[in-house]
């Protein structure tokens, strides 16, 4: 191995004090993350199993992007983890599309080139029985309460997880009620200091991929047979093309790497652990429609980027500026009046003079796809049409500026069309076949 591969270290878990460590080390720095899981609850004999062994040497592997990318060196030093080659394949993926937009927004080119190291793979995997229970992953935005509002319907038994909860997170729990278990995740100090300094790469990470991992072992320890995420079919759409394949701001939000990580998890638990979208049939559109049947979450919940970081929730819950608020607010409009959606916004973000060119790139008039979690650019072009006639939104300064535009570039019929396509469901998804029949009816 060459001084420029990254090292990840075999990671240590501390059942007494539910402390998890992973350590890296990478162009002469050593970095240690730590994870900590509550105790109360926690089944210890589960973390002296080869399954959650071997999760934990996946999720130290997972945890490693955000250390890999400082340098994004070619090699991968995993030899201190015990690894099939089918894990290696789901985390090479992980290195190299899960950080897609990274490589691609910093004009480096590993696709193919990557290489991954390991020990051998464990022979010790004693099947697990993990209760009939869902460990719903919430964000404190609309889709992961869609999930939640459908499960409850369903009348399926679920705790809501999340990883160093702040702000909305926080809010929207409480008002669910339900209970939830939330794990402190500890980056290393020094790794967000080099990141900011000349010489060091800095980026997104996938960090859907990270949460849920750390999500598998939760459902290890504290016994839940089902993480359920809430990731929309439009997820899986790239942002551009790069290096030869699509860049993907969503990539660990895809079906792709839903399909990778399920199979993953259920090999290391020996299907005891499922992992699913719950919303995957949907679009972002159809979604907002189901969130807009209750105002039970109007003022607690936030998809709102800029507002919402690491350090924490500050100020409004949406700023109105970003690409996420400006999405989120066009696709609520069909299915708002506008009294209300002003209301959760604290404004009027379509009769924003500022706001008509990010929404001709949101609608594909110009430039590519935001690098945000955001639905397809044809979704939002037909849910600005879609408006376009209605009383409360025909006279707002977007919808004037831009409805001749998109009827001249799309054309009004490909605009309903699309509406309409959008409005109704997939069948590609990987929701287990009881799940989606308990909660079917309760989505129409």
């Amino acid at each position: 191995m060459s001084q420029t591969s990254f090292i990840i270290d075999a990671p240590v878990f501390d059942p007494t004090t539910g402390e998890a460590r992973f350590g890296y080390r990478l162009g002469g720095h050593a970095f240690v993350e730590t994870l900590r899981f509550p105790l109360d609850t926690m089944d210890m004999t589960r973390a002296d199993t080869g399954a959650f062994a071997t999760l934990l040497d996946l999720t130290a592997a997972v945890l490693g992007v955000s250390y890999f990318k400082l340098l994004a060196p070619f090699e991968i030093d995993a030899t201190a983890l015990a690894l099939s080659p089918a894990q290696r394949a789901f985390l090479l993926d992980v290195y190299e599309n899960g950080l897609g937009e990274f490589y691609a927004r910093n004009d480096l080119k590993r696709f193919g080139r990557l290489s991954i190291t390991a020990g051998d793979p464990r022979q010790d995997n004693i099947p697990q029985t993990l209760p009939d229970r869902a460990l719903v992953l919430i964000g404190g935005g609309k889709d992961s309460l869609v999930s939640v509002q459908l499960l409850e319907s369903a009348g399926t038994e679920m705790s809501l997880f999340a990883v160093n909860p702040k702000g909305p997170i926080l809010t929207s729990a409480e008002r669910s009620g339900l209970p939830f278990l939330a794990v402190e995740r500890i980056l290393d100090p020094e790794m967000i200091a080099l990141g900011k300094k000349p010489g060091y790469y800095n980026g997104h990470v996938p960090s859907t991929a990270i949460n849920s991992m750390i999500a598998a072992l939760a459902s290890l320890l504290y016994g839940y047979g089902n993480i359920v995420l809430s990731n929309e079919r439009s997820a899986s759409e790239g942002n551009i093309e790069f290096d030869g394949r699509q860049a993907n701001h969503q990539y660990s939000k895809s079906i792709d790497f839903e399909r990778a990580i399920r199979d993953v998890l259920a090999t290391a638990t020996s299907g005891s652990l499922g992992y699913f979208s719950l919303l995957r049939p949907y679009s972002e559109a159809r979604i907002a429609a189901l969130f807009a049947r209750s105002n039970r979450y109007d003022d607690v919940f936030s998809s709102c980027n800029r507002n919402f970081r690491l350090a924490g929730h500050d100020g409004p819950l949406w700023c109105g500026k970003c690409p996420k608020c400006h999405f989120v607010f066009l696709i609520f409009a069909p299915h708002m009046d506008k009294a209300r959606l002003t209301a959760i916004f604290g404004q009027n973000v379509l009769d924003n003079p500022d706001n008509i060119d990010p929404y001709r790139e949101l609608t594909g008039l110009s430039g590519h796809k935001p690098w945000e979690c955001v639905g397809e650019i044809l979704e939002a072009a037909a849910c600005l049409w879609r408006i376009a006639d209605h009383p409360d939104w025909r006279d707002s300064a977007v919808v004037k500026a831009l409805r001749p535009d998109l009827e001249a570039f799309y054309g009004p019929a490909r605009l309903q069309s699309a509406y309409e396509e959008f409005m109704a469901d997939s069948a590609d998804h990987l929701i287990p076949e009881n799940i989606e029949s308990a909660v079917a009816p309760h989505a129409h």
